[in-house]
C-alpha cells in the first residue's frame, strides 16, 4: 500500500508541476477523495493566494463523524470561524470506515492533517503525534471524567473533546412500560426482565437484538460487561490485566451469560444473518427492548415512529454490592498535529469550536455529553445525562486492558460462541492465547 501511495504521489508531483496554478493534492491516503468540503485537502497545506491578493492558509480537518447531519453541523461551525478569519480556508473529510487505515498510513509517513480526531485513542496511539494543548483557555473546563482521559502522565493534552462517550443501554421506553418494568439496576434484574417481556409478548419483542453481521455489537455487549464483572467492583482484576497475570478462566461467566441469551430466547431469532441497519424499524415497531450502547440509531428510528420513547440507562451491575456504569472517553475530539506547517491557526480553529455556543450545537446534534463543563444543551436525552451525571465511567476495557487487535477477537469469537462453534471455556482461552500472543509483539 504504502510503495503504490508513494508512486501516486510521484506522478501528482511531475503532475502539479507541469499545470500551472495547480497548488493542491488529494489528501485521502488511500487515494480516495472521501466526503470534504469545501476543496480537495492536502495533507499538509501550503499557504495559497488568495483572490484578494493575500496569502491563505489551508487546514485540513478529519473526522469520524458519519451522519450526514452532523458533518453539516461541523461545516457550519468552520463557516462561522472562516468568516472571521478570512485568510484560513478549512477543508473537512469524513472518511468513514477507512478512517482509521487512513490516519494509520499517515502516521508512518509523518504527514497527518492539521487537525483530526482521536476518536478513543488521543494517548495511546496518537500521542507522539499530537501538540500539547495544556496550555489553551478551554482546557481548564475539561470534564472531570474526560480530563484523565485525554491528559498523558506528564501532564500534556492531547485533544478538545467534543463529545464524551457515556455507552449504557438504550431501551424501547414504551416496550418497559407496556410489560410494567423499571430500568434495571443489576444484571439479574436485566435478565428477570428478559424473561418478562419474552414470555408475556408470546415471543413477539426480543428483549435484546445483536447482529451476527455486525459483530461489534456482540464484542459491544462483551466489553461493557467485562468492566461489570472485571474492573467495576471493589474487588477487581485490573491489576491482572495490566501486568499479564489475569486468569482468563474469569472470562467464562461472562461468555456464559452471552450465550444464556440466545439459550433463552432472549435475542432476536436471527441473531447470526440480522443487519445492525435491519434494528431501528423494530425498535420503532416496538419488537426490541434493550441494545446495549448508545442512542447512535435514535433518528433511524424516528423515521419510521416519531413517537416512540427511547431511554437510556448505565450498564447494570453484575457483581453482588456494586453499582451501575457508563463505558466512554473520548468519542469526537480534535487534537492538533505537533509537525503541521500551520499549528497556530490549526490550535486557533480548535479553540473556535471550544466556544460554549458551539460545543452547545455539537451537543445537540450528537446527542452526547460535552466535553466541557457547563455546556447548555436540549434533546431527548439530556435529562438522562442529567439524571446519571453521578454514575461512575469507566474507560473501554479493550482500549486499556487489553492489546491492540484484540477487538477483533472478541468480536469474532462471541459471534461463533453464538454460532455453536466454540464453548464458554473455549472461548476463555482463546482470549488467554491471543492476548498473550499479541501482549508479546
Amino acid at each position: 500500500m504504502r510503495t503504490t501511495m508513494n508512486a501516486i504521489a510521484a506522478v501528482l508531483l511531475i503532475l502539479s508541476v507541469a499545470l500551472a496554478g495547480c497548488s493542491q493534492r488529494p489528501s485521502g491516503a488511500d487515494g480516495s477523495a472521501g466526503s470534504q468540503s469545501p476543496a480537495s485537502s492536502p495533507a499538509h497545506p501550503e499557504s495559497v493566494d488568495a483572490s484578494s491578493g493575500g496569502d491563505q492558509i489551508r487546514l485540513t480537518v478529519y473526522s469520524t463523524m458519519n451522519e450526514t447531519k452532523n458533518q453539516e453541523m461541523m461545516k457550519s461551525i468552520a463557516a462561522d470561524f472562516m468568516k472571521e478569519n478570512p485568510n484560513i480556508q478549512v477543508d473537512f473529510q469524513f472518511p468513514g470506515s477507512e478512517y482509521e487505515n487512513i490516519l494509520k498510513v499517515k502516521m508512518a509517513a509523518n504527514d497527518l492533517p492539521d487537525v483530526f480526531d482521536t476518536h478513543g485513542w488521543a494517548v495511546i496511539r496518537y500521542g507522539q503525534y499530537l501538540a500539547d494543548l495544556r496550555d489553551e483557555a478551554w482546557v481548564s473546563q475539561l470534564t472531570d471524567t474526560i480530563k484523565p482521559v485525554v491528559t498523558g502522565e506528564d501532564g500534556k493534552v492531547h485533544a478538545l473533546v467534543l463529545s464524551e462517550a457515556k455507552d449504557g443501554i438504550t431501551y424501547n421506553a414504551d416496550v418497559l412500560e407496556k410489560y410494567g418494568i423499571q430500568p434495571p439496576q443489576t444484571f439479574e434484574e436485566l435478565m428477570n426482565a428478559a424473561e418478562k417481556i419474552k414470555t408475556e409478548s408470546k415471543g413477539e419483542v426480543s428483549p435484546f437484538y445483536m447482529s451476527g453481521v455486525d459483530n461489534y455489537m456482540i464484542g459491544q455487549f462483551l466489553d461493557q460487561y467485562a468492566t461489570s464483572l472485571l474492573i467495576s467492583p471493589e474487588q477487581n482484576d485490573a491489576q491482572s490485566l495490566l501486568d499479564g497475570t489475569f486468569d482468563w478462566n474469569k472470562w467464562t461467566p461472562l461468555a456464559k451469560n452471552l450465550l444464556e441469551l440466545k439459550n433463552k430466547g432472549y435475542l432476536n431469532k436471527d441473531v447470526l444473518t440480522a443487519k445492525f441497519s435491519d434494528m431501528p424499524q423494530r425498535f420503532a415497531q416496538g419488537k426490541v427492548a434493550f441494545v446495549i450502547g448508545g442512542p447512535s440509531f435514535a433518528d433511524d428510528v424516528y423515521k419510521v415512529n416519531p413517537n416512540v420513547k427511547i431511554g437510556y440507562m448505565p450498564v447494570t451491575s453484575m457483581v453482588a454490592g456494586d453499582s451501575p456504569n457508563f463505558s466512554g472517553g473520548e468519542r469526537y475530539t480534535m487534537g492538533a498535529w505537533k509537525d503541521g506547517k500551520h499549528l497556530a491557526e490549526a490550535k486557533k480553529l480548535i479553540a473556535f469550536f471550544a466556544k460554549p455556543e458551539n460545543m452547545s450545537k455539537i451537543a445537540n446534534a450528537t446527542k452526547l455529553p460535552a466535553g466541557l463543563k457547563n455546556i447548555e444543551s436540549s434533546h431527548e436525552f439530556s435529562s438522562y445525562y442529567e439524571q446519571y451525571a453521578n454514575v461512575r465511567v469507566f474507560p473501554y476495557f479493550d482500549r486499556v486492558y487489553l492489546p491492540n487487535g484484540m477487538w477483533d477477537v472478541m468480536c469474532k469469537t462471541g459471534t461463533a460462541l453464538l454460532a455453536g462453534g466454540v464453548t464458554p471455556e473455549q472461548f476463555s482461552q482463546k482470549m488467554k492465547s491471543e492476548y498473550e500472543r499479541l501482549r508479546n509483539q
